[in-house]
């Protein structure tokens, strides 16, 4: 038995109550990124720690998610806590910002730690969360593999 294709992670056609999940998530999503930047202070020009530790916690997270209990949501909470919530809790524009301001500071090994650091440690987050969330499926299986390997 082969597995299907993941399954989408919005309603289609956009219904109100997936556009009201991914603005309830995003509004918690973003709230939560500004309080581990007001948790973890950093300079600009200075290795953007909060920006690595979202990126992280998130790619576990959604990771955790996507194995365990994808195909048990609606479409709308899928949506709401995909996109909306980890979606806006992590952030790819903060750190290509924070890339420039080191780069543009002469911090190059800095800028490039980062980038290793954030692709590493986010990749092994996200199978992390993956692994653990199969373990918390009830029939063993996930939306990413078919079962047959356990």
């Amino acid at each position: 038995m082969t597995a299907g294709p993941p399954p989408s992670t919005t309603a289609s056609p956009l219904s109100p109550a997936t556009i009201l999940a991914v603005l309830a998530g995003g509004f918690v999503g973003t709230s939560l990124r500004l309080a581990v930047d007001l948790l973890v202070v950093h300079e600009p020009t200075d290795f953007a720690l909060s920006t690595l530790l979202v990126n992280v916690v998130g790619s576990f997270l959604l990771g955790l998610l996507v194995a365990s209990s994808w195909r048990r949501l609606a479409p709308w909470a899928r949506a709401g806590l995909g996109a909306g919530l980890l979606g806006s809790f992590t952030t790819f524009s903060a750190l290509t910002d924070s890339l420039w301001l080191l780069a543009l500071a002469g911090e190059v090994f800095a800028a490039v730690l980062s980038i290793v650091l954030s692709l590493a440690l986010g990749l092994g987050a996200a199978l992390a969360g993956i692994l653990a969330g199969r373990r918390l499926e009830p029939d063993g299986s996930s939306p990413l593999t078919d079962g047959s390997d356990e």
